[in-house]
């Protein structure tokens, strides 16, 4: 049995949306090849995911899960209206080089199954600060990605050239970007794990010291 206690900050660290939960990977590997690519989605999934959960949190409870889930949709695809128009103000042809992973992110993981599963099992004071730290456990992921296989496929980051030798043309590609994205996986896991023996270790200590 698992019992690590949960925090609100799991959403970056524990349990990252991404890397540890394998959700909403579709759009980083497709398209977190370029940091304006990256922007555009990090402004879309924060914002439909924010409005999208806290508006949900408001569907009565006593409604059958099948009746709830089409809801949330449905919450979800009006509050896609106002970002796509916003995101197209700021990042105008970056939405259509995105493509149907735009439009995606209005049913991602986070709306459609955690709400049920996690967020709306915890009082509304927890609830915020932890949803907030699911999103930004993708932000960070997106912004991460987007940045290094930019300056490695490209050349570039943010558009503008750098000096570099080297370039991986392959991770400009979606296969590059699944090998990049497992590669952060392994990565963080091994260290998430290290991290939890060394705590595990510590309250050892601490047990066998009193």
């Amino acid at each position: 049995m698992n019992n690590r206690r949960t925090t609100v900050f799991d959403g970056i660290l524990g349990d990252n949306t991404v890397l540890s939960a394998l959700m909403v990977i579709s759009p980083v590997i497709m398209c977190g090849d370029t940091l304006r690519n990256a922007e555009a989605l990090i402004l879309a999934f924060s914002a439909i995911t924010f409005a999208s959960v806290v508006i949900c949190s408001l569907v009565p409870k006593r409604l059958p899960y099948a009746m709830k889930i089409i809801f949330y949709a449905v919450i979800s695809s009006l509050v896609y209206v106002p970002v796509r128009f916003l995101a197209q103000e700021f990042y105008p042809g970056i939405i259509a080089r995105i493509g149907i992973y735009f439009p995606l992110l209005a049913v991602n993981s986070l709306i459609v199954v955690q709400t049920e599963a996690k967020f709306f099992r915890m009082k509304k004071m927890r609830m915020i600060p932890s949803l907030i730290f699911y999103i930004l456990g993708f932000d960070v992921v997106m912004l991460i990605t987007a940045v290094i296989r930019e300056l490695l496929a490209y050349g570039t980051i943010n558009s503008r050239v750098v000096d570099i030798d080297t370039l991986i043309s392959g991770l400009g590609q979606p296969f590059g970007g699944f090998i990049f994205l497992g590669l952060m996986c392994g990565i963080y896991r091994s260290i998430r794990a290290a991290a939890r023996r060394r705590s595990e270790e510590r309250r050892g200590s601490d047990v066998s010291g009193n």
